[in-house]
């Protein structure tokens, strides 16, 4: 696609936190704009802002208040003013990379404005689990949730001129439960950023001190649905006592998994990191040994790839999109999801024998930013050729 276009991704999440979908707008963002692309950015943000707040790097907030059980996403107040923001910029294409407040306004105003829509299902808020935990406390409104969210996914997505999922686990699962004209187009991963390349040795040094010599890394939202706990219980069947086990995120369950560490006595074996910069992230992967994903939630795993990208092996409960990236003896090991047990003997079968595991050049291929990139504006140009989607 030779010619420029104006692309405006609607989210409810963005920054100044830190989440997968956060993580892929921006990396599509800047390699959307160097290829002469311009990339607005409409979300919800600061309640004490103004309706509408035109910031720096075309992003533009709207007041929102904030979602108490998932303070990531903030619900917007007034999201349909974005509609004259979209009409003077002349907007091509409308991206929505969530389906909530900013999503669904999205869809209204593609609609009037006849511009092509498409969707990103970046999160299965659809999970009885999740819903349980963020959406209400009452059980009535569990029920009315649980009962409703794949009906709206459906109504959502499938108003769509085309949809996107990071992986074809996510493709099998969204096509069994309805959703209609889906393309597969992965997560990128920078690989400038993140690189076999990269010096931790200094930050290792600090993170495992006198006691320890190896290093098992987890990195991102610290929360219920990212099965943590399996990881914190593996770590006490793990034989070797010389592994440290380091923490970066924060999240609405941090002080509970701090708490269990401490009641299992664990705690000098497990060091909190919180929050870190981005610029000290690749840092963490490259001082690591390996990296553990316990979640059974993920659509696709951009941390996973980011560890691989790194060079280093990666130990995933065997489910979804980490079924499909991670393959055993090759460039990590998968284990039952929620074992603790094989968890903890996989840990110890990767950490024991890191050299045998050679991380190939699959991430660079499939999922460097340049060829992701590629296919997110082959599906634009597709989308954009397709009859406009029906309101049913």
């Amino acid at each position: 696609m030779s010619e420029s276009l104006k692309i405006a991704f609607y989210t409810d999440t963005y920054k100044p936190s830190v989440d997968g979908v956060v993580t892929s707008i921006i990396n599509f963002k800047k390699e959307l704009e160097r290829r002469g692309h311009k990339v607005y950015i409409f979300t919800s943000g600061d309640p004490n802002s103004r309706f509408i707040t035109k910031e720096k790097d075309n992003v533009y907030v709207v007041r929102g208040i904030k979602f108490k059980n998932y303070p990531q996403y903030t619900l917007a107040a007034f999201p349909f003013l974005t509609h004259f923001d979209v009409n003077r910029l002349g907007i091509d294409i409308i991206h929505a990379q969530t389906p909530f407040m900013m999503g669904f306004s999205s869809m209204i105003i593609a609609r009037t404005n006849r511009i092509p829509l498409v969707g990103t299902f970046h999160t299965f808020f659809t999970e009885k689990s999740v819903i349980k935990e963020y959406a209400s406390k009452n059980k009535y409104m569990q029920r009315v949730f649980t009962k409703y969210a794949w009906p709206y996914a459906r109504f959502f997505y499938n108003r769509c001129n085309g949809v996107i999922a990071p992986s074809e686990s996510v493709k099998n699962v969204l096509q069994k439960h309805g959703i209609k004209n889906i393309t597969v187009v992965p997560n990128s991963v920078d690989l400038k950023r993140f690189s076999p390349e990269v010096d931790g040795s200094a930050l290792r040094k600090r993170l495992l001190g006198q006691r320890y010599k190896k290093m098992v890394l987890y990195t991102g939202r610290m929360s219920k649905e990212k099965k943590i706990d399996t990881l914190i219980k593996a770590a006490r069947k793990i034989k070797n006592k010389d592994v440290r086990f380091v923490m970066v995120g924060t999240g609405p369950f941090e002080n509970h998994y701090r708490n269990m560490v401490e009641r299992m006595g664990l705690s000098d074996r497990f060091l909190f990191e919180g929050y870190i910069t981005d610029e000290m992230l690749p840092k963490y992967y490259a001082a690591a040994d390996l990296f553990c994903m316990p979640s059974t939630f993920e659509t696709q795993g951009i941390v996973s790839l980011e560890a691989l990208a790194s060079g280093k092996p990666v130990v995933a409960a065997d489910y979804l999109a980490l079924s499909d990236l991670i393959v055993n003896g090759k460039n990590g090991e998968k284990f039952k999801p929620g074992d603790s047990v094989e968890c903890a003997r996989k840990i110890e079968k990767v950490i024991n024998n890191t050299d045998a595991y050679k991380i190939t050049d699959r991430v660079a291929k499939e999922y460097s930013i340049s060829s992701t990139t590629d296919r997110l504006l082959d599906f634009y140009k597709k989308s954009m050729s397709n009859e406009y989607a029906r309101f049913a």
